[in-house]
């Protein structure tokens, strides 16, 4: 069998940077060890699947080595797909996944992205993470990832993580952050142990970092950037118990793979 594949960079305007994500669409849904082989053989941070579902659209995100349960860059390159050629028009569109209902809706040039809020709790785990990448954090908090908070921009960049340390930590993954220098806030993520050792842009991990940073700087509207090498711009709000993340997206590749 034949599949429609596309490769989008998603929170940038420009190819070769951002994160890159591939999107699968199907009629149905191929079997699970075979999206597993297909996120494996495209070797990016994330494929994502997509089956219509009525007027909604269904949607999964594999790492090449797990299926994970949320993801940002992923969904919103799903969704520059559906709009750029031609699988609907609808704004916004409507994802169903397994923990309900997501939505990407037109925002000018940007695409929004409206997510679950992640807010994090304060935990003691300074020492470890301090081992972990070579440097204390001044803070430390809980959410479906660990957060370690740094002083400054220039304290993020600096972190050299080491990768088996960081597997061993609670969560899915380890997000760092700190004020930034010409936005509100920076962060970087590492995954090593969902098969990302650093992830280019992180839209799940701004479920977490949008309600910690609007309760810190006592706003709702904020500007983020995350500082991997290929780099990403993230405009976000906090909504309570949901957030936006918004992003510009880039095509890359359209193409056909055979199953």
């Amino acid at each position: 069998m034949e599949y429609p594949i596309y490769q989008v960079d998603a929170f940038t305007d420009r190819r070769f940077h951002g994160n890159p994500a591939a999107v699968v669409i199907s009629d149905a849904w191929l079997a699970v060890d075979v999206m597993q082989a297909i996120a494996a053989e495209n070797n990016l941070a994330e494929t994502a699947f997509v089956v219509p579902a009525g007027v909604r659209f269904g949607i999964r995100w594999f790492t090449p080595t797990v299926e994970i349960d949320l993801c940002g860059h992923a969904t919103l390159a799903s969704a520059h797909v559906l709009y750029e050629h031609g699988y609907t028009d609808r704004d916004p569109i409507e994802f169903n996944y397994g923990g309900g209902m997501l939505t990407v809706a037109r925002d000018g040039k940007r695409l929004a992205l409206d997510f679950p809020s992640r807010p994090p709790t304060p935990t003691r785990a300074a020492k470890e993470i301090g081992a972990a990448l070579g440097a204390l954090p001044t803070e430390t908090h809980s959410a479906n990832a660990t957060l370690a908070v740094y002083a400054t921009q220039r304290d993020i960049l600096a972190l050299r993580p080491d990768m088996t340390a960081v597997a061993k930590l609670p969560g899915y993954g380890l997000i760092v952050t700190a004020p930034g220098s010409d936005c509100d806030f920076v962060s970087r993520f590492f995954a090593p142990q969902s098969g990302v050792p650093e992830d280019p842009v992180t839209g799940s991990a701004h479920c977490t970092l949008i309600p910690y940073w609007s309760k810190r700087l006592g706003k709702a509207r904020l500007h983020a950037r995350q500082l991997s090498p290929r780099g990403g711009e993230l405009w976000c709000e906090d909504r309570g118990d949901r957030v936006t993340i918004a992003g510009h997206t880039a095509s890359y590749l359209v193409g056909t793979i055979t199953v």
